[in-house]
Parts: C-alpha cells; sequence; structure tokens
C-alpha cells in the first residue's frame, strides 16, 4: 500500500502581527500569516511549524516542495489524504 500525502498550495505572508491561517482563497490556495520575516527560511519554518501543529502531525512530516523564496509555496504533508489534510484546516 502506498504511503498517503496530500499537496497543499499555500500563499504566505510573512511579518505579520500574529501566526494565523486565514482561510481559502478564490484561486484554491490556502492564505497563512506568520510573524517570522522572510529572512534565511525563518517564514518557511514558522509555516511549517504551524501547518504541523493544526493539523496534527510531526513537523518532519510537513515538507516545503515548492517555493522557498515565494510567496506561493506548494506544500506536501505525509500520512494525510487531500480529503483528510482539508477537513483538519477546515476546523
Amino acid at each position: 500500500m502506498a504511503v498517503k500525502s496530500a499537496r497543499i498550495t499555500v500563499r504566505l505572508q510573512p511579518r505579520a502581527s500574529r501566526d494565523e491561517i486565514l482561510g481559502w482563497n478564490e484561486e484554491g490556495a490556502l492564505r497563512v500569516r506568520v510573524k517570522a520575516p522572510p529572512v534565511d527560511g525563518a517564514a518557511n519554518a514558522a509555516l511549517i511549524q504551524l501547518l504541523a501543529k493544526t493539523v496534527g502531525v510531526p513537523k518532519s512530516r510537513v515538507t516545503l516542495v515548492s517555493g522557498a523564496t515565494a510567496r506561493n509555496k506548494i506544500i506536501e504533508v505525509d500520512g494525510l489524504s487531500n480529503v483528510e489534510l482539508k477537513k483538519q484546516l477546515a476546523n
């Protein structure tokens, strides 16, 4: 049996007043704000930590697939299907 993994597109806003998940935008990307600045991967690390905590998986199961230096990123979460991931993020 293949290992499940889900991919989502994330629109990241660094240097926000707090870490939060805002919901889905019209393009189907998850809008996320983090306090960390976009320096030395700090904002990406904060994003991974926030998503892992929100969906209840270890940080090691959340991977930045592409977009390390862009606002739009592709994130992969191992162990959850796309349906399960979106359900977790909706809570």
